[in-house]
């Protein structure tokens, strides 16, 4: 390679770069997901597009591919707090192996009848298309208030269910390489315990184990993240070098990091946010440059038929299965989790597969896998809003700093500094910061009016537009945000009391009393039922804010939640 050839590279690759974070800002004006900005742009550079790039490299885009998807959920692992394993773990697991499963099956009946195939290869197709994704998922969630269980079980879900679809797809292509059935079978039983063992086991294991390297050594603050992302990849190979799962590794491994009190964590956090952001561009960047867009064209009508057959048939029936044990999830949630079966990178990983290994129908495998994930992200990316909006699962905004940034005063410090612009319907305007009753263990430390520092005295009166700096821990961020912030609004939420209720009442009143108020008529077995009598029968334990249900003509809300008790409720009225 000579010095031109390197410097094109330098100049192409910067520009796509730059070009698809320019273009960014279309995502949201067009209502579609960034990553399908990001693919689309590698499309128009490659063969058939205005770059008319031509790269054929699979191998290296499967290299490229992984190593980013690696760095994408060792950041989503350690943005997962466990406290959302208490209300989606298990339903998330049922999705991450009985759905992809059930999904698998049911896509490869269609497309043995769409394309003429075999049983073993249909399974394969299905098999390569079966998981939804993590980056997406993670990017279109990321910043939205949605339904504490339905959002971490899609997060739970689209981290972990990668694992399954690997091993689906490699075992399928073992079963067409192989003549022996019954080494098959042995390799299938085999293959399935090590898989998911090695790689629960490396990820927690070694995830402890980077986590106290982390902590024992005193380093400058940018070398933890190196340390880290370093020592997740390691992690990552050697599980998979094992012969097990290095994707649910790496992501176990982010989980436990990010769960501990962990030496430059925010700094960890903060480059991680870049390097998921470039993985992000560069792995659909060089997706799109593989595909070969007039390939597509005789695909259209089968390839329509089977991509709507998995986001209306496969999708919602292997959800609806794999959570019939769960009853704490409502109609509308299943309905909601069944649209946001997102499909993104992982497909036309996996797709890259059988190409590797020379089989037929191999590049059939990979014009679908691209194809279902163009419709996907088009459809139900773009429709995400809404499709929270109408399964009432999106919350109210809730309030937050402007900014906030961690402060290391110690190691494993947990301090931060959160920033807040008060607005003119705060009650304390006006008011002497002595009067604020702040949260435990918080301080005002720094007060800018009109981009000038004033002193934190008790006697300084809050103004509009005043700015506020307040030392504290994660722990007061919700105390103090409704404190001194406001949320943002939203079209989809104007008014946001009106989603939780338009009266608010304790959960230990008697149906009793409130059947006169509601005109609720009240049959024998409820005539000595509490409030969360009702709610404990109709969504089971562990409630979650916005956990709903309709009831007698009314709507009843989960508006407060501490401990896992309900400590308020809401009751909506039917609109007139």
């Amino acid at each position: 390679m000579n010095t031109d050839t390197i410097n094109n590279f330098f100049l192409i690759g910067s520009l796509l770069i730059a070009v698809s974070v320019l273009l960014s800002p279309l995502s949201s004006r067009l209502g579609v997901p960034i990553l399908l900005v990001f693919l689309v742009v590698g499309i128009f550079a490659g063969v058939d597009g205005i770059g008319q790039i031509q790269f054929d490299n699979y191998p290296l885009a499967y290299l490229v591919s992984n190593l980013a998807l690696a760095i994408i959920l060792l950041d989503g692992g350690m943005r997962t707090r466990v406290m959302s394993f208490r209300v989606a773990l298990w339903p998330a697991l049922s999705l991450a192996t009985i759905g992809v499963a059930i999904t698998t099956v049911l896509t490869g009946i269609m497309a043995i009848w769409l394309f003429n195939l075999s049983w073993i290869q249909g399974l394969l197709l299905g098999a390569i298309v079966g998981s939804t994704d993590a980056a997406v998922v993670f990017s279109l969630l990321k910043g939205r208030s949605i339904n504490e269980r339905v959002g971490a079980t899609l997060e739970i879900e689209s981290g972990s269910n990668d694992p399954m679809a690997v091993f689906l797809t490699v075992t399928l292509i073992g079963l067409l390489t192989s003549a022996s059935s019954e080494h098959s079978i042995g390799m299938f039983l085999t293959h399935f315990v090590a898989h998911f063992s090695i790689g629960i086991a490396l990820g927690l294991g070694g995830g402890w184990l980077l986590w106290q390297t982390i902590n024992r050594f005193q380093l400058d603050e940018g070398l933890y993240a190196i340390l880290a992302l370093s020592g997740g990849l390691v992690i990552y190979a050697l599980s998979s070098s094992l012969g097990g799962s290095g994707i649910l590794s790496i992501y176990l491994t982010g989980v436990v990091i990010g769960n501990k009190p962990t030496r430059g964590r925010h700094s960890i956090l903060n480059v991680l946010d870049g390097m998921t952001w470039i993985c992000q561009i560069v792995m659909f960047l060089v997706l799109g440059l593989l595909l070969t867009p007039s390939d597509l064209i005789d695909l259209i009508v089968p390839g329509f038929l089977l991509a709507f057959g998995i986001i209306l048939i496969s999708r919602p029936i292997a959800v609806w299965t794999s959570l019939l044990p769960f009853k704490n999830f409502g109609k509308r949630q299943r309905w909601f989790i069944s649209w946001v079966g997102l499909r993104g990178a992982v497909p036309i990983i996996l797709a890259v597969f059988p190409m590797m290994a020379g089989l037929p129908n191999a590049q059939l495998y990979f014009n679908l896998a691209f194809f279902v994930v163009l419709i996907s992200l088009t459809v139900q990316g773009s429709s995400l809003a809404y499709a929270a909006k109408v399964a009432k699962v999106e919350l109210p905004p809730k309030p937050v700093p402007s900014s906030r940034s961690g402060i290391e005063v110690y190691p494993k410090s947990e301090w931060e500094i959160f920033v807040y612009r008060l607005g003119a319907q705060k009650w304390c305007i006006g008011e002497p910061l002595r009067s604020l009753s702040m949260p435990t263990d918080t301080k005002v430390v720094a007060l800018f009016r009109k981009q000038k520092m004033l002193n934190t005295t008790g006697r300084v009166s809050l103004k509009v537009d005043d700015i506020l700096c307040v030392l504290g821990k994660e722990e007061s961020l919700n105390a103090l945000s409704e404190l001194f912030s406001q949320a943002p609004e939203t079209k989809e939420s104007q008014d946001p009391t009106r989603f939780l209720g338009d009266f608010f009442i304790d959960p230990s009143i008697k149906l009793i009393d409130l059947a006169p108020l509601y005109a609720i008529e009240l049959d024998t077995e409820h005539q000595d039922w509490e409030v969360k009598d009702l709610f404990n029968s109709k969504i089971g334990s562990r409630p979650v804010i916005g956990d709903q249900f309709r009831w007698k003509t009314l709507r009843w809300v989960v508006a407060e939640v501490v401990d896992d008790n309900i400590i308020s409720v809401g009751i909506q009225l039917p609109k007139q």
